[in-house]
């Protein structure tokens, strides 16, 4: 191990060699058992962070605030309005709907694109028709084939 990786490794890690990968424990603690000087100021850096971090404490909650976070909550409060009193509750429902309304639309257009508008032989042509027999230039009242 060199004394660049037991750095990162520290960095990552802390100064405790319990904390460190099962993997690289061994040449770890192997180099600093040879006493190197780098690996030592690594260690001295981490221990340091670490009895920061470790005297660092995070206060309760008080009563205050947990109430505010109940209350805030969807199903914290009974003086809360119903659901369907809200109107995030009908912007959904106006979305899906407007949704539905859209795809209806879509169907109808590509309905009628792809379909006969008399639905004779004779009608005007689809526009994505593939066979090529019928096109919008051709009429049986018009010959243009000699010219």
């Amino acid at each position: 191990m060199t004394p660049e990786r037991f750095r990162r490794l520290t960095e990552a890690y802390g100064a405790m060699p319990e904390h460190w990968p099962q993997a690289e424990r061994a040449d770890a603690q192997a180099l600093v058992a040879r006493r190197d000087p780098e690996a030592l100021a690594a260690l001295a850096d981490a221990g340091s962070l670490d009895l920061l971090l470790s005297a660092h404490t995070v206060a309760a909650p008080g009563n205050d605030l947990i109430r505010r976070i109940v209350e805030a909550s969807p199903v914290g409060s009974s003086t809360r309005k119903p659901a369907w009193k809200k109107p995030e509750w009908w912007l959904s429902g106006a979305g899906f709907v407007g949704v539905g309304v859209a795809g209806i639309a879509a169907g109808v257009l590509v309905i009628s694109l792809t379909t006969s508008l008399s639905g004779t032989a004779g009608g005007p042509p689809s526009l994505f028709d593939q066979t090529g027999e019928s096109t919008v230039f051709n009429s049986s009242a018009s010959d243009w084939s000699d010219q």
